[in-house]
């Protein structure tokens, strides 16, 4: 019973961690300021710190990131955390991507004033990552698992990155970026490929992606897509057991026929049609053949009104179901 309270303790203060990120309005957490605040919980609960600036980034060249960020005065990071095992049960890495646009105005496709303040919480995702890490310092699983949060702002300056501008992303794929408020999948695309090259075996992304996943499934589920059976069900799995309602979403190649462009490998959008799915097929391509879990998370991140179970306001998504698939890792046969 003592063991079962404290693990309640560590996922309730790391999912409120998660919850106070979110919260803050983006003057006063930029990505500056996510990258401290990261950099001071991985001193506290001994995880490894590191973070990428500009100047790395480009070393790498992760174009499809710094083209999002180029339109800010706030500079950009790429936030990582690495927990290693005393003794590793397994050969497995599990990578936790998370994104971390601190607030987005839509670049030059801008959005509606209307509810744009909510913008501040388009880091959700990285804010989960943040909060799951902390969570499996304390836990202890025994595999490897490493956090990646890259963290912008998606300003419509003088330098701001245009409609019809190509990228070269970090895995050499060029993307011509047709709008500029698709901008969550252009970082995540460099993280994904960093992530994969720091040796990471399976791959779980949350991101608040698209109002198209809204429109399919409310503000109750987070859509799930995957490009592996068995990482998929082991995700599903974890969330049915902590309470965090998942609704698995299709992945079939067809959609990548809206993705198509006449100058580049892929466009960053694919019309109106299915904007979730091909949001999660333009993330698929940076997975490759990593077996790969995207949580769309732009529904479910943030409450309009008090739950029974929850306040209104940002929800801590997806960090209980994330620590859990560390916690209870098994190898497939």
């Amino acid at each position: 019973m003592a063991e079962a309270a404290e693990r309640g303790r560590v996922l309730a203060e790391s999912q409120n961690l998660a919850r106070t990120l979110v919260n803050e309005p983006a003057n006063r957490l930029p990505p500056s300021g996510i990258a401290k605040t990261a950099q001071e919980m991985a001193a506290e609960f001994g995880l490894e710190y590191e973070a990428l600036d500009r100047a790395a980034m480009e070393k790498l060249g992760m174009g499809s990131l710094l083209g999002v960020a180029q339109g800010s005065a706030e500079p950009p990071f790429l936030i990582v955390l690495r927990y290693r095992p005393a003794v590793a049960s397994s050969p497995s890495h599990l990578g936790l991507v998370g994104k971390g646009v601190t607030f987005d105005t839509g670049g030059i496709s801008i959005k509606p004033a209307d509810g744009m303040e909510k913008m501040k919480y388009d880091m959700a995702g990285g804010a989960a990552m943040i909060g799951a890490m902390r969570a499996i310092a304390q836990l202890k699983p025994s595999i490897a698992v490493s956090a990646f949060v890259p963290c912008v702002e998606n300003m419509p300056g003088s330098r701001a990155q245009r409609p019809g501008d190509i990228v070269t992303a970090m895995s050499g794929k060029t993307v011509e970026v047709i709008n500029t408020d698709a901008e969550g999948r252009l970082i995540l695309a460099d993280a994904i490929t960093y992530a994969r090259r720091q040796g990471c075996t399976h791959l779980v992304d949350a991101a608040t992606l698209t109002g198209a996943v809204v429109v399919a499934l409310g503000h109750l589920n987070v859509g799930l897509f995957a490009n592996n059976d068995a990482m998929r069900d082991r995700v599903l799995t974890a969330a049915k057991a902590e309470g965090e309602r998942m609704w698995v979403m299709p992945l079939e190649d067809d959609y990548k026929e809206y993705l198509k462009s006449a100058f580049a490998d892929i466009a960053n959008v694919g019309g109106r049609w299915g904007g979730a799915v091909t949001a999660a097929i333009f993330l698929r391509e940076f997975s490759e053949d990593t077996p790969w879990v995207h949580l769309d998370i732009a529904g479910t991140a943030w409450l309009d009104e008090n739950k029974p179970h929850m306040a209104k306001g940002p929800t801590g998504l997806p960090v209980r179901t994330l620590v859990r698939l560390a916690m209870e890792w098994k190898e497939t046969a």
